[in-house]
């Protein structure tokens, strides 16, 4: 699979003096567009937009400085229909405009051409199960929340909190399903994982699709495929090692491919450090490529 991500790349690197063809890019992956762009934000830190805007702008800044052609031709060869457009994505990634760059000769921001590839450590192993769900529906509240990498995230702790008992118990006697017992969902709003960006957090419980209750949001869940995953740890560290490894590790050597879904997580809280047992829900299906290393 990685040799398809990598094919992937190429295909993007020789579109960036046009419209990058993301869609034809995951057929190259031979993963759908929703999987390839997560995928590859996972993999490479950043979102796949950011990757694309900055690659651009340093093949743009090296062709500013040589200085054959004028401004406007620089634009326009990648992709911008005006000047002031192509000086504002070029100011975005290298903190100046090109006409400044071009008279001060000044310092730019390059970003270098990426590539994955795969190292074996050996050291740990993933415990999980393939489950395929008929349609359910989270009942439970949800707020909007920053993505925090590493740590307790203050927002959704917050919301934790800023439950009342009363929705408590109402959650837990509707609860009947997998995954068992009050879970938390993340809902993503864009395909960017990175720090900062926005998702809806659930906390709430499984419950039958037609369940309704006046005092809670419901989420409606479709039916399909899940990967559950196992996870033993320090709290909550060694969960967001866990999501970490799902997509970095567990994608690229597994013949699944994420689909749209709320990302589901069922744990037991405990203070900062103390160990938990946890189970991690990503929705999945299955790929149609091949998996190699």
């Amino acid at each position: 699979m990685l040799d398809r991500l990598n094919q992937a790349l190429d295909h993007l690197e020789a579109c960036l003096d046009r419209e990058v063809d993301v869609a034809e890019a995951a057929r190259i992956a031979a993963v759908s567009e929703y999987h390839f762009r997560r995928l590859f934000s996972a993999l490479a830190g950043i979102p796949l937009p950011v990757y694309v805007r900055r690659r651009r702008m340093t093949l743009a800044a090296a062709e500013v400085l040589a200085g054959e052609r004028t401004l406007l031709d620089v634009a326009v060869r990648y992709g911008y229909g005006s000047g002031e457009a192509f000086a504002r994505a070029f100011r975005s990634v290298h903190g100046i405009g090109p006409g400044e760059a071009r008279r001060r000769g000044a310092l730019l921001t390059a970003q270098p051409r990426m590539s994955f590839r795969v190292v074996v450590e050996g050291s740990t192993t993933m415990r999980y199960r393939i489950v395929e769900k008929e349609a359910f529906r989270i009942v439970g509240r949800k707020a909007r929340v920053p993505l925090v990498h590493e740590g307790v995230n203050p927002a959704a702790a917050a919301h934790v909190e800023n439950l009342d008992e009363r929705a408590i118990v109402r959650m837990k006697e509707l609860a009947d399903r997998e995954p068992e017992g009050i879970l938390s969902a993340a809902v993503y709003l864009t395909d960017s994982r990175e720090e900062g960006a926005e998702a809806d957090y659930w906390i709430g419980v499984a419950t039958g699709p037609e369940t309704t209750v006046e005092e809670l949001d419901a989420l409606d869940v479709p039916a399909g495929t899940w990967a559950v995953f196992d996870n033993d740890g320090p709290y909550p560290s060694a969960l967001q090692e866990l999501w970490r490894d799902v997509f970095t590790q567990w994608f690229p050597s597994n013949p699944y491919t994420s689909r749209p879904g709320p990302e589901l997580l069922r744990t037991h809280l405990v203070e900062i450090g103390e160990e938990t047992h946890s189970q991690l829900w990503i929705p999945v299906e299955r790929s149609s490529g091949n998996v190699t290393a």
